[in-house]
């Protein structure tokens, strides 16, 4: 029985699918959304800000809030409330270094723009291949 399941998410729609999928199809779990920041990019991106902030965790938070709020807003619609965790670093090895904690992980068949997955590569299928958990992709 899948009873902790890990969400990775970005503001993609395919990891907001994702979330729904595990809404859907785990109720009765406790689901946490994990946000991972990366570092800077050559393209100057929100993760570049961050490099730049005085207080890096005020700032990885009130990165991390929007999506959260729209997060918690769609598990709300599902009468299920979500915990929440912020990360730094690569995406792939953050949610690999979490995922023991928990039985599953939902996550959405791609996110972030092309440029980052030219660069980074592709998240989900890293975390596919190394996870110690199920990992279920949602599309």
């Amino acid at each position: 029985m899948i009873s902790q399941v890990l969400v990775p998410m970005d503001d993609s729609e395919m990891a907001r699918r994702a979330l729904e999928y595990a809404l859907e199809n785990h109720p009765d779990a406790d689901i946490t959304v994990i946000h991972v920041l990366g570092g800077p990019s050559p393209w100057g991106t929100a993760a570049t800000s961050l490099a730049l902030a005085d207080d890096l965790e005020a700032a990885a938070e009130e990165q991390a809030e929007e999506l959260f709020d729209d997060a918690r807003d769609l598990a709300a619609e599902y009468d299920v409330e979500i915990s929440t965790i912020i990360e730094l670093g690569h995406p792939a090895r953050a949610i690999l270094n979490r995922a023991d904690e928990f039985d599953a992980v939902v996550i959405g068949t791609h996110g972030g723009s092309m440029a980052d997955r030219l660069v980074v590569g592709n998240v989900t299928q890293k975390v596919f291949r190394r996870s110690p958990v199920p990992v279920i992709v949602a599309r």
